[in-house]
């Protein structure tokens, strides 16, 4: 599957961050509210936390993927933070993640006054829901659960938030050539698979949407430092190439994991 690749539009703008407002403590990477030079407010995502730059590389990858899938994802934006950036804060916990994350981090344009999305209490769009469990299936989400949705009400609108838990295989990076056929059985435990009634037709809009091209741009956009791994002696070229068999290969079988979706909500029905 071949495409041209999206114009200099899809590029991810950079800004630095001025303020620390707060953290987040509902996130486990302690992420944090934060306020840029543009004087926008943004949920900051640290490089400095738990899961390092990988956590960040999810983020960016599942965030616009979902984007290129037609969901509504708040916009993301490189954040740089500087050497002086939270030294007056007096929590130790936070200095000492705002000073391992100097550098280029990455946040979510923040949605003032927003809801969490509740699916027994918000109505959702059977075609939204099968979108949504396709892409979390795809990307292999395993936090889009009824405990944490990491979903949004907002302007009366569904947003998705929060993809730093997708692409888990690059954690282990082993097996790297079966990472993109796995089923991913976890798709049973997804917040709306009861609800995603149109999983088949979904695919062939989802297949269609992600072309090779769209993929490339958004791997392109992967900053280089992020991808300084050991298991690939730090060559961010090569890892670079992973996410994008990855993606592409899961595309072109996406039938292993739409069975496992279709099967486990056979079973909830």
């Amino acid at each position: 599957m071949t495409d041209a690749k999206p114009d200099s539009s899809a590029l991810i703008r950079s800004q630095t961050v001025t303020r620390y407002i707060t953290p987040l403590r509902e996130g486990g990477s302690l992420p944090a509210l934060a306020e840029a030079d543009d004087d926008f407010k943004y949920v900051v995502k640290f490089r400095g936390a738990g899961h390092g730059t990988k956590a960040l590389v999810a983020e960016l990858i599942g965030g616009e993927i979902a984007r290129a899938a037609g969901l509504r994802v708040p916009e993301l934006v490189f954040l740089t933070v500087g050497e002086d950036f939270g030294r007056t804060e007096g929590d130790e916990e936070i200095q000492d993640l705002l000073k391992a994350s100097i550098g280029l981090n990455i946040g979510l344009h923040f949605l003032s006054g927003a809801l969490t999305f509740d699916p027994v209490v918000n109505d959702v769009d059977p075609m939204a829901a099968s979108r949504i469990v396709w892409i979390d299936a795809y990307l292999t989400n395993v936090d889009r659960t009824t405990r944490n949705t990491n979903m949004l009400v907002w302007n009366r609108e569904l947003w998705l938030i929060d993809h730093g838990a997708t692409l888990y295989f690059h954690h282990s990076w082993r097996d790297l050539d079966k990472a993109p056929l796995t089923p991913f059985a976890y798709i049973r435990d997804h917040a709306l698979l009861r609800y995603a009634t149109h999983l088949e037709e979904t695919d062939s809009e989802m297949r269609r949407l992600l072309t090779d091209g769209v993929i490339d741009c958004i791997v392109d956009n992967i900053p280089a430092e992020w991808l300084v791994y050991d298991e690939v002696g730090h060559n961010d070229a090569e890892a670079r190439e992973v996410y994008r068999n990855f993606l592409k290969t899961r595309r072109d079988n996406s039938h292993i994991f739409l069975k496992q979706a279709i099967d486990a909500r056979s079973k909830l029905i």
